[in-house]
Parts: C-alpha cells; sequence; structure tokens
C-alpha cells in the first residue's frame, strides 16, 4: 500500500473510532438517570422550641433532622410546622401552614408563610407570641441569623393576630424558655 494511501485510512479510522467513541458517551449520559448524591446526606441535632402544656412557656425539644441540598432554616421551620414530638408540648404554628420561603439577609431571617398563619391559627395574644417565639429562639444563631422577619404570602404584616407587632425584624425571647 502506498504511504499516501496509508496515512488517508489511519486518519478515517482515528475519525471513526473517535465519532463512535463521543457517541457511545453522549447516549450513556442521555439514557441513564444520574444517581442521587447521597454524601451530602449528614444527620443534624436542632433544637426546636414549642409550647409547653400551659401555654405559659416555650419548651426545647431536641430532633435529629437529615440535612441534604435543603438550608438548616427551611428543615427548622418545616419541623415546626410538623409539631412537637415530645407528650406535653403543644404546637406554635397550624400544621395548615406552608413555607413558603426562608432567605437569610444580613442577620434577618425572611420567612414566608401561607395565609394558614393567620386564617387557621387559634389565635389569642399568648398563641401569638408562642408562634413568634417558637420561631425566633429555634432560628437564632443558625447561619448567622439574629432576628426573624416574618411574612404571610410575601407582605410584611403589621401584626400576624393583631396583638403583637411583627412590623420589623423581631429577635428571640429568652425570658419565655421554660427554666
Amino acid at each position: 500500500m502506498n504511504p499516501h494511501k496509508k496515512r488517508w485510512l489511519i486518519l478515517f479510522l482515528s475519525i471513526l473510532l473517535l465519532a463512535a467513541l463521543v457517541s457511545a458517551g453522549c447516549g450513556k449520559n442521555q439514557t441513564t438517570p444520574a444517581k442521587p448524591d447521597t454524601g451530602s446526606e449528614q444527620k443534624e441535632t436542632v433544637t426546636l422550641y414549642f409550647s409547653d402544656s400551659q401555654a405559659m412557656y416555650l419548651v426545647p425539644e431536641k430532633r435529629e433532622v437529615t440535612r441534604t441540598n435543603e438550608p438548616l432554616e427551611e428543615i427548622i421551620v418545616k419541623e415546626l410546622i410538623k409539631g412537637p414530638a415530645e407528650k406535653g408540648h403543644l404546637p406554635t404554628i397550624p400544621a395548615e401552614t406552608r413555607l413558603i420561603s426562608v432567605s437569610v439577609v444580613d442577620g434577618v431571617a425572611y420567612v414566608d408563610f401561607s395565609k394558614e398563619l393567620q386564617t387557621k391559627h387559634w389565635g389569642g395574644s399568648t398563641g401569638e407570641i408562642m408562634t413568634i417565639g417558637s420561631v425566633t429562639n429555634s432560628l437564632d444563631g443558625i447561619n448567622g441569623i439574629k432576628k426573624v422577619q416574618f411574612l404571610v404570602e410575601g407582605e410584611k404584616l403589621e401584626t400576624i393576630l393583631g396583638h403583637a407587632s411583627t412590623a420589623e425584624p423581631i429577635g428571640p425571647n429568652w425570658d419565655l424558655v421554660e427554666k
């Protein structure tokens, strides 16, 4: 075989091999679903604050949560919405409430709840104080959070139920915690 033809044949076979490798690799990525990254899951213990049975104080409840890609502050608020696991502890957020979003800016957590925070709440000044304290105390210090701005359906409200001001960000109230 003449050297010129041999070079063309090698070049042609190289291009054919490269095309086969590229198409085989692309086909695999298109048809094989990606496996979930289980390496990013980790267990973490958080402290949540719920009402005591008399609605006089907040009581701490340790809970182990699984952390994936979701920010810890979102996990904590969702756990508060689920309610207490320990006997004698009362919920502070209506179970029908949905968490719309949580964002943290300059030490303030903007926690946006669905309207059920108001429409399904059992009410009263004590209930409102327990709700505010439960959220602010449970989030205190997580990812630099110092205060919480309550939002309902994206709106900042003067008050959630008419008893306590939520117009400005609120810090934790450790006097509410049972000693």
